[in-house]
């Protein structure tokens, strides 16, 4: 089952199927602002393969779609309200590219998904209502907004629903869509990266050519999975946006020399 839906003009005057209005837009300017989607997208080449992980509704994938023609798109995304509009917006705008509805993780099964319906993008396998709601303050108080209305904005906003999701691997979507290469692996999953790159067999690291995620450094996550990309024969750089600063939020991108 589904929640309620709705849809917004983006900037470039195409309208999608979104959640909230109010996310989309912040969705947006994530993906298509100077950082790590919009670098990635540049250096994107007609026919390349995209493995989206994360997709929520599409934005990303689409940005990815508009700014290099002919490429072939697999989105992932676990959460039903989410994924019905993912389906829909790449239907409208992006018809081949493919939807799956699944969690990723290091093996397939089933997981418990916490889906935030107020802020979709948060929603995840391992969700932390108190350390998103602290990331989420320290990201209003980045970007100006009065601390006396950080707390009506951040309340209830990460009140979660459990659900049960089918979860894959990397390695069985490389199988099941046949991929001869991933030539970049976008990874957006709320503390469930290692896990993502846990479910990568060895025959398949030689297939990916680019990965970007955003790494929750948690318990010295973000060294591990830089140590991990290196010995797969990544080059690695990790950044952090200025408005994330003092989160632990960053962005790593892994590249083949």
């Amino acid at each position: 089952m589904t929640g309620q839906t709705s849809t917004y003009e983006l900037p470039n005057g195409r309208r999608i199927t979104c959640v909230s209005p109010a996310e989309a837009k912040v969705l947006w300017a994530e993906a298509v602002d100077a950082g790590l989607y919009k670098s990635a997208a540049d250096a994107l080449r007609p026919g390349d393969t995209v493995l989206d992980i994360g997709a929520n509704i599409g934005i990303v994938s689409l940005m990815f779609g508009w700014e290099a023609p002919d490429l072939r798109i697999v989105s992932v995304e676990p959460a039903p309200t989410t994924f019905s509009c993912l389906e829909a917006n790449l239907r409208s705008h992006l018809p081949g590219a493919v939807a799956v509805r699944s969690a990723v993780a290091d093996r397939a099964g089933e997981a418990t998904f916490t889906y935030y319906p107020r802020s979709t993008g948060n929603s995840g396998l391992f969700a932390d209502q108190q350390a998103d709601d602290e990331n989420t303050r320290v990201f209003l108080r980045n970007t100006g907004i009065p601390e006396e209305y950080i707390g009506e904005m951040v309340k209830d906003l990460h009140r979660g629903i459990d659900m049960s999701v089918p979860t894959l691997t990397v390695s069985d979507l490389i199988r099941a869509h046949d991929l001869p290469e991933v030539s970049l692996l976008k990874i957006d999953v709320e503390r469930a990266e290692h896990l993502v790159l846990a479910g990568i067999e060895d025959d398949h690291w030689p297939l990916i050519g680019h990965i970007v995620a955003e790494v929750h450094d948690e318990a010295g996550r973000l060294r591990t999975l830089t140590d991990l990309l290196e010995r797969h024969g990544f080059t690695v750089a990790v950044n952090q946006q200025p408005k994330l600063a003092g989160t632990d939020l960053y962005e790593l991108a892994a590249t083949r020399p």
